[in-house]
């Protein structure tokens, strides 16, 4: 199992966002949480993804009681272990395409000529071997996107969340999106678990979980 989470609870003031969620995630598998604005969905996969920490509840990360964790421990955990790609591509305008996908690895210890190599090949991968030296002001919303997933594999995480991942995309490149989400489940084995309004995209996973007003529509 790479997510275990048990009665999840969380509160902003009086307003409870999530009232008791249980969530269980395994190994290779392609999940999509949907569910109607304010639903508490980015909630949620904060809490999982560790940004945030529930009022009550249990978590575990492959195998990793990681509410336990704190401070640095728990920084670590999360760039080796947690992988994330966000609506906005949250990407240094400063640094090439390549540099942005070998942070994390510099991060976590790598060194800069094994982060390179993993990133080039990273970046290959998702159809940008071409455009490894451009920045990302040369790049398109969909290049950039591409950018954004290959960063979030390089330290070949336990799970990758996505938080929109093609909220902000057109037609035709949502769907090239889509299909390369479904190539990192298919060929790397890569566990997913994706936040979305799309169908389409839902339509793609091995299973959609629905919530509403803070729990899990039946």
């Amino acid at each position: 199992m790479i997510v275990s989470a048990k009665n999840i609870q969380k509160s902003f003031g009086a307003l409870q966002v999530l009232r008791g969620i249980d969530f269980e995630v395994e190994k290779g598998e392609l999940v999509a949480v949907m569910g109607a604005s304010g639903a508490g969905k980015s909630t949620l996969l904060q809490i999982l993804g560790t940004l945030l920490i529930p009022d009550a509840g249990s978590l575990e990360i492959d195998g990793r009681d990681v509410l336990s964790l704190s401070g640095n421990s728990l920084a670590a955990f999360r760039n080796s272990r947690i992988g994330f790609v966000f609506q906005a591509h949250r990407l240094l305008p400063e640094f090439t395409a390549v540099e942005n996908v070998m942070i994390p690895a510099l991060i976590g210890g790598a060194s800069t000529s094994a982060a390179r190599s993993r990133a080039a090949s990273l970046l290959e991968s998702v159809g940008l071997g071409a455009r490894i030296g451009h920045k990302p002001s040369e790049l398109s919303g969909g290049e950039q996107q591409r950018v954004a997933i290959a960063r979030a594999l390089i330290n070949t995480p336990a799970i990758l969340f996505a938080d929109e991942p093609t909220g902000n995309l057109d037609t035709r490149t949502k769907e090239e999106i889509h299909r390369l989400l479904l190539q990192v489940k298919n060929e790397m084995g890569q566990t997913v678990v994706i936040v979305t309004h799309d169908p389409a995209l839902a339509a793609l996973c091995d299973r959609t979980c629905i919530l509403q007003d803070g729990a899990w529509k039946e």
